[in-house]
């Protein structure tokens, strides 16, 4: 039976453990995100293929098994590709993480052709869109996600011209100026042209990408409204928009666009938060630190993420403020890369030498002004820290959301606890109670995290209830719904362009 459902995703929708010469197929660590959602539409379609990458050696090639059914999910059929390491490095790596990544993120500085690879990136995105193609429906919907896979829309049209197709941007997608660096930028927006919908977290990134096409090709706005404000923050803020362009037509195609920022799980949060372990380490957290002010920043290292300017920023509030010595502690969870990320290197190191510096300066022998954590923490661990945390300071250069700002405020529910975020975090247009920072600017941060440090529990309270029922409005199920009803209602196709 072909599949009615085909989701294209980097990652595979479980993890591949050997223990005792044998294999086991077990779920993600983390049970938040968007996995647990994926795996409920792959799980109950009435037949469906997820295409992943999987990293092998020669050896390991022979005997591959390039598909397999679902653990306990005989109708859900797992296809994946298998790369060898100098694949993987050149695909993901050196080209999305060398040259795409910092141009998603509006760090041109960072760009690097020389050692890009295009057509190793196009040849393992044909490969996705043939896997993905050869067992479904002539009429399926292809589920495509992020910029790793930003030409398989093209090739799958060529294969299925009567599919529908949803791509979903899970980066922010930059200005005009910024992506037309790109020497594929004619390729790229090509393919995402052939989608019958294309979706991405904000409005300002889907006028981004109209842009972006318009300058590239002959495109029609066929449909504009104003942005729905009981979801985005329409104006006043770095990342507002106060409309959104929701069709263009290039030939005889009609290209549905649209913004629906990626949710998390309220009910799963909360339920584990409350649980009497995780509650116990709350307890433990806070009594380790006395009556401290507990500041945490989370995330991964990685310089959009401006931990370096937020370490700056903490150095200069023990310089403007002793009085805080001793009494506040930053907690900075900030995961290293996988191996292979040389990009990171260099982030990584700014990070330590900076938390060296601030500690050897500050530091009394009862006292660490930072505990920097660069192993990743457990997911309990992590809402432990969101539950015991007084503050969560997080301040993006440039971030496509940042999910881990809504986990702190549904880790506190409806009591007190701040959330300082920067403007150039897309969840900012969704969380204006938020205390709103540009990090690029040293006066506001310190203002910032001078506001959060003196805000009164009422206060507290009612932005927390506030963000509480925005994230609650808009969990990642509603997401996940509105890109199917979406995708389900886009236009008849028409032609395809040739891709450069």
């Amino acid at each position: 039976m072909k599949s009615s459902l085909v989701i294209l995703y980097h990652r595979e929708p479980y993890d591949e453990v050997r223990e005792n010469g044998k294999t086991f197929y077990r779920d993600k660590k983390s049970p938040n995100g968007i996995m647990p959602t994926l795996k409920s539409f792959f799980a109950n379609a009435e037949q469906s293929t997820w295409v992943a990458w999987k990293q092998v050696t020669p050896k390991q090639r022979e005997s591959f098994q390039d598909k397999m059914a679902y653990p306990g999910q005989e109708n859900s059929v797992v296809h994946r590709i298998p790369l060898s390491a100098e694949q993987v490095k050149n695909f993901y790596h050196v080209t999305s993480k060398e040259a795409f990544w910092p141009i998603l993120h509006s760090f041109p500085w960072q760009f690097t052709y020389d050692s890009s690879d295009w057509d190793n990136f196009k040849h393992i995105n044909e490969m996705f869109a043939e896997a993905a193609c050869a067992e479904a429906e002539d009429d399926a919907l292809f589920w495509v996600h992020d910029y790793n896979l930003w030409l398989a829309p093209y090739f799958i049209r060529q294969i299925k011209p009567n599919a529908k197709i949803a791509f979903f941007h899970h980066t922010p997608f930059p200005s005009v100026d910024i992506f037309n660096i790109l020497p594929w930028r004619e390729a790229i927006v090509d393919s995402l042209l052939c989608c019958d919908l294309c979706g991405f977290h904000l409005p300002r990134y889907v006028q981004n990408f109209v842009a972006v096409a318009r300058s590239l090709r002959k495109v029609e706005i066929t449909r504009q409204v104003p942005v729905d404000e009981n979801s985005f923050t329409p104006v006043g803020t770095a990342l507002a928009e106060p409309v959104i362009t929701t069709q263009l037509k290039v030939g005889d195609r009609l290209v549905n666009l649209d913004a629906f920022p990626v949710g998390t799980n309220p009910s799963l949060i909360r339920s584990q938060v409350e649980q009497e372990a995780t509650q116990q380490r709350i307890k433990e957290i806070r009594e380790e630190l006395g009556g401290n002010k507990l500041i945490l920043s989370a995330g991964r290292i990685d310089y959009v993420k401006g931990t370096k300017e937020l370490l700056v920023c903490y150095e200069r509030l023990l310089e403007r403020r002793p009085e805080l010595i001793s009494k506040v502690n930053l907690v900075v969870a900030a995961a290293k890369p996988a191996t292979g990320m040389r990009v990171y290197k260099n982030a990584q190191s700014e990070i330590e030498r900076l938390v060296g510096k601030i500690n050897g300066r500050f530091a009394k022998l009862n006292w660490t002004p930072i505990r920097l954590f660069t192993s990743a923490l457990s997911y309990a661990e992590l809402l432990a820290l969101f539950g015991a945390a007084d503050i969560a300071w997080i301040t993006p250069l440039r971030d496509g959301l940042n999910l881990v700002a809504k986990e702190y405020v549904v880790a506190h529910g409806t009591q007190d606890g701040v959330l300082v975020l920067s403007e150039f975090a897309g969840s900012a247009v969704e969380l204006p109670d938020a205390v709103l920072t540009n990090p690029y600017a040293a006066k506001r941060m310190d203002e910032s995290i001078d506001e959060a440090l003196a805000m009164p529990v009422e206060e507290q309270q009612r932005r927390m209830k506030n963000m509480y029922a925005s994230i609650q409005r808009y969990d990642v199920q509603q997401w996940a719904n509105h890109m199917f009803r979406e995708a389900q209602a886009s236009p008849e196709l028409g032609k395809e362009p040739a891709l450069v």
